[in-house]
């Protein structure tokens, strides 16, 4: 049985160790450990008996905006509804706390879309990521990720 439960600061290695290929590709921006563990809370993992079998992150931009990032499940538990499940979670979490949009910079628009996250340009996107995020990118500036926006709420 996967469970979902939120990060803790003895996870960071694991988490690494398991995003540290797509890492290598580009498809997930490298985070150092200390940035990780400033964003601890934002985590949420997905373990199978207490191993990490994958996790994401809601992160706070403004006061109605967040986003998804970090996104990563094994590839052997690819397929079974757990990266569906941890962005359930995070959107739960955004409606909590008063999030109005959450965002996702991704090259699976479509796993997005079927959560019902529309296409933005991105243009849209404020410019703080891009400066603080983006920049970061091995494919910084021509990005093939497409920008997503979910409505929490009007």
């Amino acid at each position: 049985m996967i469970e979902l439960v939120k990060a803790n600061l003895d996870d960071i290695s694991n988490m690494q160790k398991l995003v540290q290929d797509k890492v290598k590709e580009g498809i997930i921006l490298k985070r150092e450990d200390d940035e990780v563990a400033t964003n601890i809370r934002s985590y949420v993992v997905a373990k199978d008996n207490n191993k990490i079998v994958g996790y994401g992150a809601l992160h706070i931009h403004s006061t109605s905006l967040a986003e998804i990032r970090s996104l990563i499940i094994a590839k052997e538990y690819q397929g079974r509804g757990i990266g569906k499940r941890v962005v359930q979670f995070a959107l739960q979490e955004a409606l909590k706390i008063g999030v109005k949009k959450v965002l996702v910079l991704t090259y699976v628009a479509d796993f997005f879309e079927q959560l019902s996250f529309k296409e933005i340009p991105k243009e849209s996107i404020p410019e703080h990521k891009i400066w603080t995020d983006c920049i970061k990118c091995i494919h910084f500036p021509i990005c093939n990720e497409k920008s997503l926006i979910y409505i929490v709420k009007e």
